[in-house]
Formats: structure tokens, sequence, C-alpha cells
């Protein structure tokens, strides 16, 4: 906890220098920087291991729950996009038309 109010107060510091210095906005520098750490926070956790990221606290959701599976074949739809491999060598088979 008191690296991360460490942090946030040099955050704030530097968004406070960044804009010159100014009186009067140091609530705004202060959430500013809450809020860039805890974007920071979320990236450390979320491109940890899953069970890394339980152990420091994150809540399980279902995408650990299903992590590791990836979409196959049966989840890309029934309908066709396109000519079939078959509708296409029937094509070429009949070769250039004749106008």
């Amino acid at each position: 906890m008191a690296d991360t109010d460490q942090n946030i107060r040099e955050k704030a510091y530097h968004l406070w220098l960044d804009e010159g210095r100014p009186e009067g906005r140091a609530e705004v520098h202060w959430e500013k920087a809450r809020e860039l750490a805890a974007i920071e926070e979320a990236q450390d956790t979320a491109t940890m291991p899953p069970e890394d990221a339980l152990e420091r606290g994150a809540e399980p959701t279902q995408a650990f729950q299903n992590y590791g599976e990836a979409p196959g074949l049966a989840d890309q739809g029934s309908e066709e996009t396109g000519p079939s491999l078959g509708a296409a060598r029937r094509t070429l088979a009949r070769g250039p038309r004749d106008g």
C-alpha cells in the first residue's frame, strides 16, 4: 500500500510540473494520478497468468475459468460466405466461357 501511495504521489507531482505548476489544481492532479495508477495495476494483473492474478487479489471471472479455450470451427457460424471448393473446381474445369 505504501508503494501505491508513493506511486500516486509521484504521478500527481509530475502532472503538476507538466502543467506548469498551477495553483488550485491539486485535487485534479491527485485524481488523475489515482486513475493512472489503477490503469497500470489493471494492466499488470491482466497480463499475468490467472493463478498469479488470483493470488494478487483479482476477482475470478469467466475469462479465468475458460483460460486456454479457443474458438473452434463450429463457432464460426454455419452460413457459407463464398463459393465452395467444389464449385471453384467445377468452374476451373469448364474453362473460359465463350461470350
